[in-house]
C-alpha cells in the first residue's frame, strides 16, 4: 500500500510543479486545503489560505520569471513528501538571479496540500 500511495504523491506534486511553470494559478489552488500554509520564500514569512497563496504567487510572477523542476522525492518518518527541485529565477528583463537546488516539504491529507516548508 505504501509505494502506491507514494507514487500517487509524486505524480500529483509534479502536475503541480508543471501547473505552476506554467502559471496556472487555479489548478495549483484546487490541489490545496482552504487552509494551507505556505512559506513565502521570495518576501519571507508564512501565507496561509488559498487567497493569500493565489496572491503571494501573483505578485511574485509580476517581479520574476521562476521555473522549479522536481529531481527528487523521499518519502520522510512522518509521511511527509520531501522533494528535491531545482530552482532557476530570471528577473523581468531576463538576468538570471538564482540557479540552485533546495528541498520543498509537503504534507497531504486526502490528497490535498496542506502545508510545505522550504529547506536549503
Amino acid at each position: 500500500m505504501d509505494v502506491p500511495r507514494r507514487l500517487t504523491s509524486q505524480a500529483l506534486l509534479t502536475d503541480l510543479y508543471a501547473a505552476f511553470n506554467r502559471r496556472d494559478i487555479p489548478t495549483l489552488l484546487a490541489a490545496m486545503t482552504p487552509d494551507v500554509s505556505w512559506p513565502n520564500g521570495w518576501e519571507g514569512g508564512v501565507v496561509r489560505g488559498r487567497e493569500q497563496v493565489g496572491a503571494y504567487w501573483r505578485r511574485q510572477w509580476d517581479q520574476l520569471e521562476p521555473v522549479v523542476t522536481p529531481i527528487a522525492f523521499r518519502t520522510e518518518a512522518d509521511g511527509r513528501i520531501a522533494v528535491t527541485v531545482h530552482q532557476v529565477v530570471h528577473d523581468k528583463a531576463g538576468a538570471k538571479l538564482a540557479d540552485h537546488t533546495v528541498t520543498h516539504v509537503y504534507r497531504l491529507d486526502n490528497g490535498l496540500v496542506t502545508a510545505m516548508e522550504i529547506r536549503e
